[in-house]
């Protein structure tokens, strides 16, 4: 099942821009998954498991960088990629 998941991360740190764009820059690395960056919001397009996967690791990482923060995600079971 192909997955697509639109997120916008609000750090509550001093330093928020490193913490979003370190984000930004790690779910970069994963070619099995395909990500679109604008101002607004970050969108991950990929099979389920992979994306999940990729999530799991990345937002675990961002917890423990920075344990305030809010995190809106939207979820849909199709590929909506542009």
């Amino acid at each position: 099942m192909q997955l697509s998941v639109e997120m916008s991360l609000y750090p509550l740190a001093d330093q928020y821009l490193e913490v979003i764009q370190g984000f930004i820059d790690r779910l970069n690395q994963y070619p099995e998954i395909s990500v679109h960056t604008n101002t607004m919001s970050t969108q991950i397009f990929g099979d389920y498991q992979q994306v999940m996967k990729v999530l799991q690791v990345e937002l675990e990482q961002v917890y423990q960088q920075v344990p305030s923060q809010v995190l809106v995600c939207k979820f849909i079971n199709r590929d909506l990629r542009p």
